[in-house]
């Protein structure tokens, strides 16, 4: 029997043949029928975050779903309720968030999105609303676009959860975290956001993140929204540095 091809399919073949997809991590081809821009290699390696504090997101050695580390319980009070982490920061990710944090690479930050709608679309008690770590204006122009906030909207639409914007701001222009030991973190983001809204919000947000180091911005945002008489906080990143 003769077999019929539509031209939109002969284009999309033709194009896979002339264009193969490239691998969002390594560079490499990637295979055809992927369909997460990674290639099998980057895939199997990706350094999921599955046995975690949920206090701090650092690995545990024993299974324990749930589970607090020693630091965490050690704590008397946390600002963060729980705190999800889909992966750790390591190969292939160290290559895949800078390509979408520094160099302008939204389909990175759309795959990294989908890798974390998967995860947490059962590990994770579902928020009212998602609300992106906002960045500083001016590093916002620098930057061109805010890494949370491209991670947070595909979040919220696969999800189904709403979208919350402008409700804090970051008025204080604080030197990248990256560059400080813990206790400069602390003092760099000390009265760093505030309300840019009096409208009423949800008693349980989750804040949206790409990378969490020690937590400092992710409580600091926390505290302000539970001075706003929020409830509960918790934060959902895509990777937690080691």
């Amino acid at each position: 029997m003769p077999v019929n091809f539509s031209m939109q399919t002969v284009l999309g073949q033709l194009a896979q043949v002339l264009w193969p997809p490239i691998c969002l991590a390594c560079g490499m081809a990637a295979e055809p029928q992927a369909d997460r821009a990674l290639c099998s290699a980057c895939f199997a390696a990706l350094p999921w975050n599955e046995n975690a504090c949920c206090g701090c997101a650092l690995p545990l050695q024993i299974e324990d779903a749930g589970r607090l580390c020693g630091a965490c319980l050690r704590r008397k009070t946390r600002p963060l309720a729980e705190v999800h982490s889909t992966f750790v920061y390591a190969a292939p990710l160290d290559r895949l968030l800078p390509r979408f944090k520094f160099h302008q690479s939204l389909p990175a930050g759309r795959l990294v999105a989908t890798l974390m709608a998967d995860a947490l679309h059962s590990a994770a008690a579902r928020p009212e609303a998602l609300l992106p770590i906002p960045l500083h204006i001016a590093r916002l122009r620098q930057r061109g676009y805010d890494q949370a906030l491209e991670l947070a909207k595909p979040l919220s639409r696969q999800l189904g959860i709403p979208l919350l914007c402008g409700v804090i701001k970051r008025h204080k222009a604080t030197a990248p975290q990256s560059e400080l030991d813990k206790r400069q973190r602390q003092r760099n983001l000390h009265d760093a956001f505030s309300l840019a809204s009096n409208r009423p919000l949800p008693s349980h947000i989750a804040l949206i993140d790409d990378v969490m180091t020690t937590g400092a911005t992710l409580e600091a945002a926390a505290r302000t929204l539970h001075r706003a008489g929020v409830a509960r906080v918790d934060a959902w990143v895509a990777a937690r540095a080691l």
